[in-house]
């Protein structure tokens, strides 16, 4: 029940702020906008790195620590501010769906004096409400995947729609006689899940022969995703394929794939490239997942944030790469 009324409360604060914020901007649909630039040609456009205000600091506020993923996108801020002499203050809420928690670190951080702030929210709502807070106080805030706050002014990530349109291709050519296939959701409503899904399952069923006959929620969660494929595999044993929103799912799918006894005929992918998905990979269990290159990403995020606060005028959007993994390059990417 508290945490009930604690979404229902940071809903209604992110309506009134949005309210507040749209005739200055319109609403961020990051894959789409068109006011982008990708990381690569960030240097060639606005030059070298620049000179910072002395005693630049930044604070960052993930997620959660206990997903690999949002553990490497903090060695990638902290990489890059020891690159520059920046220190980053770096902290997540306890768990993906501690939305309150999240919020209550991001509020404190928008107090403590930081230069600018990296956010990455459990929800497009849950963090709306530090956004006129942090303007307030001429606090730059960048938003880093994968939720999209409507009214931030600035966003690194990447292409959240292409990380299910690449997986689809490779069913699309892989698996020429089609068949039936299943989605298992990130959580309901995000930007990335939603984004993701749609990418893989638009492009899959335009190609025609395939059949998507589940899309489920699996909240982010490994136990949820392998209880979710248990039942899917039940209802569906000539299923030829999975594609799970992010890598933790993926691995509880390849769990019930391999207790049915089916892993020579399904095929799973999940997308976020941490090192246990790699490593599945390559013991032949998991078939791919969609590297987001976290680490790189952290970097490029910080680099942005430290532009802002030098002065420079960044496009809305900086766009951060993505792979697909397989076992046929896994090594290549893994480093």
């Amino acid at each position: 029940m508290k945490l009930l009324l604690a979404t229902a409360t940071a809903a209604l604060m992110a309506l009134s702020i949005g309210s507040a914020f749209s005739a200055d901007l319109a609403p961020l649909n990051s894959d789409t906008e068109k006011d982008r630039i990708d990381w690569s040609q960030v240097e060639a456009k606005f030059g070298a790195f620049p000179k910072l205000p002395e005693g630049t600091k930044a604070g960052a506020v993930s997620k959660t620590l206990t997903n690999e993923y949002w553990r490497s996108l903090g060695e990638g801020y902290t990489a890059f501010g020891a690159k520059v002499g920046v220190p980053v203050v770096y902290q997540a809420a306890q768990s993906e769906g501690d939305q309150l928690g999240q919020l209550t670190i991001a509020e404190g951080l928008v107090t403590q004096g930081y230069n600018v702030l990296l956010v990455s929210p459990q929800t497009d709502a849950n963090l709306q409400p530090i956004m006129e807070q942090a303007k307030a106080a001429n606090v730059p805030v960048v938003n880093v995947n994968d939720a999209v706050i409507p009214q931030a002014e600035h966003y690194v990530g990447n292409v959240q729609r292409d990380n299910g349109v690449r997986v689809a291709k490779w069913f699309i050519k892989n698996r020429p006689d089609g068949g039936k296939v299943a989605i298992v959701e990130g959580q309901a409503g995000v930007y990335a899940a939603v984004q993701r899904t749609d990418g893989f399952k638009s492009t899959i069923t335009e190609a025609g022969k395939f059949e998507v006959v589940a899309s489920v929620p699996g909240n982010w969660d490994r136990q949820t995703s392998y209880d979710a494929a248990t039942n899917i595999l039940q209802q569906h044993p000539d299923l030829i394929g999975f594609y799970a929103n992010n890598d933790g799912m993926a691995l509880g799918i390849v769990e019930a794939v391999k207790a049915a006894g089916l892993q020579d005929k399904v095929a799973v992918f999940g997308t976020d490239g941490i090192s246990d998905a790699y490593a599945s990979i390559r013991a032949g269990e998991l078939t791919g997942t969609v590297d987001s290159f976290p680490v790189l990403t952290g970097e490029v995020a910080l680099e942005t944030a430290l532009r802002l606060v030098a002065g420079q005028k960044l496009p809305r959007v900086v766009a951060t790469p993505q792979a697909l993994i397989t076992k046929d390059n896994a090594d290549r990417y893994s480093g």
